[in-house]
């Protein structure tokens, strides 16, 4: 059975379901039962009704975990999202349909054997960052249910901090799938814009949204973005992946900290506190702390709620709203009738203004590797958000309205707990697609700063455990030296199987780099030497286990799929070459890189 205390993340519970120890059976009567010793918490909109999860589970339990990476695993989605058979509301009854089908979000994690339990609640319409803007009650913070839990995902973070979930679907426009994860102790993602598809989705501002994703570990939120990417080609903003390296590690990261004079915690000591404990901590990592004109950053933000961009809003709702906007929650009303002051020239003159910004931070990416600020300078209790509700819920957007107009990747990691008790937590951000590399940094800084995971108080799996839900997500890593790489003629073999870029390294320095002959297009050999070697530019990808097969049956003689030792001592599978094809090519591994060699570098 799954005891009351049991947890819930990836490592932990994969393990367990796949060692028979535990039925999905069990897991949802587990959560099930959670669910009803909290009562009326309002996180739930809409529960998956139980002969619906009797029948899934079943289903399951037939077919048996097999190749299924999310087996038996309970996630919640917030109720924006469409999923099959539940209603979506997006917090408005007056709005409500019966989607006819799953979001392709939610379908990739149903196939991939997860169970939906149910659809959470929201700030309506997605619009606010505190999560008290429902007509299905305020959604009370896991801590203490004087504050808020933060918005609009305001739901889908309780549900998972709460236990109640494996880990959550949220939205993220303007800080809704971070600063809930900050005030609830959790990991929040927020994908690079069109990573993950928005098809399905109730939008707010169509051109910035994103699906996010809330986990009790970065490990896990990686899993599930391994599972739920995918380019969708009915997705008009859908973008494909591209090469984003990071560090590998916090050592020697450069990491970018807003000036002192301007970050703003807006009276809140303890957070203050809190934040200079932990970029201390990254420093004792071995990261070099680099200050920022953070200006820019903050001026971007403020165009999303003070610019036009709230139109976006307004279309979005608009054949409900100019028939009944009495069924609007009264403060957002009040912020969707807002579009109405603006002008197509004022559209203009604000994307103008953006792409100044744009420019003007540009450099700023040439001096850091990561930019490190609080994911909200402070938190109010559900009282003093009801009494000053837009001028508070601006102060929360500080730090998090900029990311999706500057088109940056984040992630949201626990930092510590106030004085109060009360979680607080840091972003991570870096430019688009460096989704996977911000989840294996934001994992090694959780790590650092708190040992737990959400509101239960269970301890974080060791690191091992959390390698290990990666290999049950399905996903296998693989190593590329050659045509297969970013740009280079063959990458599409890896794009087109799902194939998501993890990082850009070296190889430890074992081996040889051979310019073979006889390949269109050019394609190098990489041999392990006994002595001599050199360290070798590689790109690891992560590649869905169901496509490996046929990714391997495509590798020609001599070359191989064998194992890799890259800098670090990870071994991962990757491209190798058999010996005897050296004889006669041109050894060029002192350039150190097949990338280098095609652009012209000679040895």
């Amino acid at each position: 059975m799954l005891g009351p205390r049991d947890s819930l993340d990836l490592a932990t519970l994969g393990a367990r379901l796949r060692a028979g120890g535990l039925r999905p059976r069990q897991v949802v009567d587990g959560v099930l039962a959670r669910i009803a010793a909290r009562g009326d918490d309002r996180v739930w909109i809409h529960l998956a009704p139980r002969a619906a999860l009797e029948a899934r589970t079943a289903e399951l339990e037939r077919r048996g975990p097999g190749e299924l990476p999310l087996w038996g695993i309970p996630f919640a989605v917030k109720d924006n999202i469409d999923v099959a058979g539940q209603p979506t509301t997006a917090a408005c009854p007056e709005y409500a349909y019966s989607p006819a089908g799953s979001s392709p979000v939610v379908q990739a994690l149903l196939d991939a054997g997860a169970i939906a339990i149910g659809k959470t609640n929201l700030d309506q319409f997605a619009t606010g960052l505190v999560g008290t803007r429902s007509p299905y009650g305020a959604c009370a913070n896991a801590f203490d249910p004087r504050y808020i839990a933060g918005g609009s995902s305001s739901g889908s973070a309780v549900a998972v901090a709460a236990g109640l979930a494996s880990f959550a679907l949220g939205t993220d426009t303007a800080g809704s799938g971070r600063v809930p994860a900050a005030f609830n102790n959790l990991v929040g993602l927020k994908p690079t814009k069109g990573r993950l598809s928005t098809r399905g989705m109730v939008p707010a501002c169509r051109s910035l949204d994103c699906v996010s994703i809330f986990a009790l570990t970065a490990e896990d939120a990686r899993a599930v973005l391994g599972v739920a990417g995918g380019y969708d080609a009915l997705d008009p903003w859908a973008r494909r992946a591209a090469a984003a390296a990071l560090p590998d590690a916090i050592e020697g990261c450069r990491i970018g900290v807003p000036r002192a004079s301007q970050l703003e915690f807006f009276g809140n000591r303890e957070a203050a506190r809190l934040f200079d404990a932990a970029v201390a901590a990254l420093g004792r990592l071995g990261a070099r702390r680099v200050e920022i004109d953070f200006a820019p950053f903050a001026e971007a933000a403020r165009l999303l709620y003070g610019g036009p961009w709230v139109a976006e809003r307004y279309l979005a709702i608009r054949e409900l709203f100019d028939r009944r906007p009495e069924a609007l929650f009264p403060v957002t009303r009040e912020i969707v009738a807002g579009a109405a002051r603006y002008s197509a020239a004022d559209a203009f003159a604000a994307e103008y203004r953006l792409q100044e910004l744009r420019r003007a931070i540009a450099p700023v990416w040439r001096a850091i590797d990561l930019l490190v600020t609080p994911t909200a300078g402070t938190i109010y209790t559900i009282a003093e958000v009801n009494a000053d509700p837009v001028r508070l819920n601006t102060s929360l957007g500080y730090y998090t309205n900029c990311m999706n107009l500057l088109d940056l990747a984040a992630i949201a990691v626990p930092a510590g707990f106030q004085a109060n008790g009360l979680p607080f937590g840091i972003t991570l951000a870096a430019p688009a697609f460096a989704d996977e590399g911000l989840c294996r940094l934001g994992g090694a800084v959780h790590r650092v700063l708190v040992p737990t995971m959400g509101a239960t108080g269970v301890a974080l799996p060791a690191a091992g455990e959390a390698q290990a839900a990666r290999a049950a997500a399905g996903l296998v890593r693989l190593a590329v030296c050659g045509a297969h790489m970013s740009g280079l003629p063959l990458n599409h073999q890896l794009t087109e199987r799902g194939g998501r870029l993890v990082r850009t390294c070296r190889t430890a320095a074992h081996y040889r780099l051979y310019a073979l002959g006889g390949f269109s297009p050019p394609r190098p050999g990489m041999v392990r030497a006994e002595a001599g070697g050199a360290a070798i530019e590689v790109e690891v990808w992560a590649l869905p286990a169901e496509h490996v097969g046929s990714f391997v049956d495509g590798v020609p003689p001599p070359l191989a799929i064998g194992t890799v030792e890259l800098q670090d001592g990870e071994r991962v599978r990757g491209f190798v070459c058999e010996g005897y094809a050296a004889a006669g090519a041109q050894d060029i591994s002192a350039l150190g890189s097949w990338r280098t060699f095609v652009q012209g570098g000679s040895v």
